[in-house]
Parts: structure tokens; sequence; C-alpha cells
């Protein structure tokens, strides 16, 4: 892996994976779809990709989760596949949210990032600990790795790239 690589976060699948079609590697990262993960996978032709990752902020059953937790960000991957390359080029997208209520609203505002992102979210809880002092206990954390983990592996497990975006054309 190559200096321009990590700093893209571009993956090759193991040496001896055999590439298996575009359909394939649709079909594996359509089938991530659960309703027990925070993230969908879906047709992504209205953002000009291929295929999108994103957090399931607004759908109700998800909705109460969002909203609890009060998550600042949404995150989304945008994948294009290019069959004659056996690779997936990715783009990631993150944007505020602000909350009205119960009910997230987007923000598209300058603290929109473009390219390959990194996001962790955290929460604490300040309490009385032993010995009578403060103590910090973690209960939330949310990281953009539970979404772009598992569309990595479904790519370099199906014998594709998976090519990182920072700037340019997806």
């Amino acid at each position: 892996m190559g200096l321009f690589d990590k700093l893209t976060g571009t993956k090759r699948p193991a040496d001896g994976v055999a590439p298996r079609s575009a359909a394939e590697v649709r079909a594996a990262l359509l089938g991530l779809n659960r309703s027990d993960v925070p993230y969908v996978i879906r047709d992504g032709r209205a953002e000009g990709a291929d295929l999108v990752g994103e957090w399931r902020m607004l759908e109700p059953a998800w909705q109460s989760f969002f909203a609890r937790t009060r998550v600042s960000r949404v995150f989304q991957v945008r994948m294009r596949l290019v069959p004659e390359k056996n690779e997936v080029r990715s783009l990631d997208q993150q944007y505020e949210v602000t909350w009205v209520g119960d009910t997230p609203r987007l923000a598209i505002s300058a603290g929109a990032q473009r390219g390959q992102v990194q996001t962790v979210s955290k929460q604490w809880t300040l309490g009385g600990g032993t010995g009578g002092g403060l103590e910090a206990t973690e209960t939330f954390s949310f990281d953009s790795s539970e979404l772009k983990n598992p569309l990595q592996d479904a790519v370099l497990g199906a014998g594709w790239t998976w090519r990182g975006v920072v700037t340019g054309k997806l």
C-alpha cells in the first residue's frame, strides 16, 4: 500500500481472491441491509452515485434513537462501481444536523465535509464515583467506521478494490 492509498483510505483485496461481477458486488453491498443496523444501503442515482450508505436518521424505527442521542452529523458514503477496474470508488459526505423537537433537519452549512471522513461521537454522563469524586461514564458512542467497515469488507471479499476519493468526481 502506497502513501497515497493510505491518505485516501484505498484498500485492496487479499491475494488470490477472484473478482466477482459488478452485479454480485452490488448484491453484496445491498445485502448488508438489516433491520438491526443503524444504516441503510440504497440506490444512489439521485446523488450521482450507484449506491449510498447512510445513517437511518429519518426512519421512524430509528428516529427515537438518533433523537435521544442528539447525533450532530449525518454521514454518507457514496459509491460508484467501476467494473472495468474491479473497484468501488467511494466519497464520504458529512453534514451538520439541527434538531427541532424530536425531528432532525439537515442544515447544509460551512460544517459540511467531503472526501474521506472519520467521525466519532461520544456522550458521557457525570456521576458520583468511588471515593466521593466525580466520575465520567460513557453512555453513547457512534463511529462512522460502523458504516464504512462493513462496506469495505463486502467489496474486498468480492475481490474488488475500495478506492477512496478525496477530491474531484466520484
